[in-house]
């Protein structure tokens, strides 16, 4: 049998101006500019720049209410005060509150590269050799499988089957591997290589033939594997030669290039252009900070439309068509108004989270001292600026801040704490960088292991376990004691 009951619920949802509001905060410089230029594209009421005409029409007065009919002639209230829209249009009111944002001629621009890709410059070298029309296929197809890197990653026998079916080209494996040889004889040197063995041999082999090269090449044919693992004992025994001369050879293959294809200048790949959203200057010995002018860009409500309001107004007979526009109209004023005021609403979301971020990191941007960065997590400074942990988050995730030194990614000023010897808590940046001066320090013909290591940290006063070494030097990408041994 059926019952009807009544349940009482509380739930909290957010409306689409609020969501759109923590997406604008979110957004990085470049990406806000992007937005900005679609916002511009889309909503015919909203306009960039100064507006030009500095006094409204005293037609639009505060007090004036304007009326709008649906299609059944019934009256909609409907307040438009043009004066919410217009009244701060010669300078923005966000652009008032806060002078927290750098001058436009302070923006540093990075040049981007243009050029032929690496695989067009493969295929310039490749015309200068005399081959048949199947080998030049092939040599094509080749060229185009090698990496950004210069590697060819696939096996000979599925680019067999490859050209077969993409180029109607029939061969054999025999005639692949020797066409291939040819397209690894190309600059850069290594270049079509299948690994990293091949790739370090193809580049020994131009080298001059000197009693180090020949060495490297034996130690690369022969003990490729004790090589990479850094067994040199092994190496100093199978070829019966001393330290000095395993010491010359490696010094050879160490000056090679893993990578042939990063080395050409005119690679094309992602270049990331990064736009600070923040900077931070030390002036008379305290810390200055500014948002980017970028982040504060000037838009009003646009003139044209505020002139269709008032010819509707002063206007006796309202057709459908003119009751149609000002709907319409008045969406757009609308969607401006709130467009202008989510972005002042996140320059100052913006700078009050970094200025709290800024303080509470105070003695690192003073020194630029890693070891000085204190524990922070999301909530501390969300409690600072009574804000929620997930805007705070919106904030450090994507954006960059400019200081004394360097460019840094804001969410890495963010960090756990430890208890060091004292009962103090201490940020794990803090070990790493300790971690990592200890390492680099360290005798590299006898590296500290992470137990010793552990040892090291503990009598310095940071009682940290050697698994949690190990992840640290994991996290700092630093290999094994084994793989950080010198001749």
């Amino acid at each position: 049998m059926l019952k009807q009951q009544l349940n009482l619920k509380l739930s909290q949802k957010l409306s689409p101006q609020q969501i759109q509001l923590m997406k604008l905060i979110q957004l990085p410089t470049q990406a806000f500019e992007q937005r900005i230029s679609q916002e511009l594209e889309e909503n015919p009421a909203l306009e960039g720049g100064k507006d030009l005409d500095e006094t409204p029409d005293d037609d639009f007065g505060a007090d004036e209410d304007y009326e709008t009919y649906d299609e059944g002639n019934d009256v909609i209230e409907t307040d438009i005060n043009v004066d919410d829209y217009l009244s701060d249009d010669e300078i923005p009111s966000y652009k008032l509150a806060t002078n927290n944002y750098s001058a436009d001629d302070d923006e540093k621009e990075t040049p981007f590269a243009s050029g032929t890709s690496f695989n067009q410059y493969l295929l310039q070298q490749l015309n200068t050799y005399r081959l048949s029309d199947e080998d030049f296929s092939i040599a094509e197809f080749l060229v185009g499988s090698v990496d950004e890197s210069g590697y060819i990653r696939r096996e000979v026998v599925d680019i067999v089957d490859d050209l077969a079916f993409t180029q109607n080209t029939y061969t054999d494996e025999a005639t692949v591997e020797k066409v291939l040889k040819i397209v690894q004889e190309l600059d850069p040197a290594g270049v079509g290589a299948r690994d990293l063995q091949e790739c370090l041999l193809l580049q020994l082999e131009r080298r001059e033939r000197t009693p180090s090269v020949v060495l490297a090449l034996q130690i690369l044919e022969d003990a490729f594997d004790p090589f990479s693992k850094k067994h040199y004992a092994k190496l100093l025994s199978k070829f019966d030669i001393s330290e000095t001369q395993l010491r010359e050879a490696i010094h050879e293959i160490e000056i090679l290039n893993p990578k042939p294809g990063g080395a050409y200048s005119g690679n094309t790949r992602v270049i990331e252009h990064i736009v600070p959203d923040f900077a931070i200057k030390i002036v008379d010995g305290e810390l200055e900070l500014t948002l980017n002018g970028r982040n504060a860009p000037e838009l009003h409500v646009s003139r044209e439309y505020s002139d269709m309001l008032k010819g509707y107004k002063e206007s006796k007979e309202k057709s459908k068509s003119q009751k149609d526009a000002v709907l319409f109209i008045k969406q757009k004023l609308d969607a401006a108004k709130w467009f202008i005021d989510a972005i002042k609403q996140r320059q100052q979301t913006l700078y009050v989270t970094m200025n709290a971020i800024m303080h509470h990191q105070k003695d690192y941007f003073l020194t630029g001292d890693e070891r000085k960065l204190k524990p922070m997590i999301l909530k501390d400074i969300a409690d600072k600026i009574d804000m929620d942990v997930s805007t705070v988050s919106r904030v450090a995730n994507s954006k960059y801040v400019d200081t004394p030194y360097g460019t840094k990614l804001i969410k890495d000023f963010f960090s756990e704490s430890m208890k060091n010897d004292q009962g103090e808590d201490v940020s794990t940046k803090e070990i790493k960088k300790i971690l990592e001066i200890t390492i680099s320090e360290e005798n590299k013909k006898k590296p500290l292991t992470d137990d010793k290591l552990a040892k090291i940290l503990k009598e310095k006063g940071y009682p940290i376990a050697r698994r949690t070494v190990a992840k640290y030097r994991e996290q700092l990408d630093l290999p094994v004691a084994r793989l950080r041994k010198e001749i």
